[in-house]
């Protein structure tokens, strides 16, 4: 959740905002075989959305306000929601291939040249 590295927890998991870094600057772990796909998307959507939602029917059954707050409301929700949790997300999803050894047959994907 802190977003470090999987193995020795100091170094930085990204270079930039969703960019993972080619390696740690701590321990030397090659992160390049690091790929997380769609899956933090995935739980950001199905966490985001279910919230949303039930925000905006809570909001429109107790309030009645006109449509336009709606999209006032729920667009910068949704932007805002989904790019606070969608790094977090994908620094988990990269700590749990390394601690799992997800890979080939359970092969250790990332590797150090120390």
């Amino acid at each position: 959740m802190r977003c470090r590295c999987p193995r020795c927890g100091i170094g930085p998991l990204f270079s930039g905002f969703l960019t993972v870094a080619d390696r740690c600057s701590s321990c030397g772990l090659d992160l390049k075989a690091a790929d997380s796909g769609d899956g933090p998307a995935v739980f950001v959507i199905f966490i985001i959305g279910p919230i949303v939602v039930g925000l905006a029917f809570w909001v429109e059954f107790t309030f009645l306000p006109p449509y336009w707050v709606h999209m006032v409301l729920w667009g910068p929700a949704i932007v805002i929601g989904s790019l606070a949790l969608l790094r977090p997300f994908k620094a988990t999803l990269i700590a749990l291939q390394y601690s799992h050894r997800a890979g080939d047959g359970g092969q250790q994907t990332f590797s150090s040249d120390e």
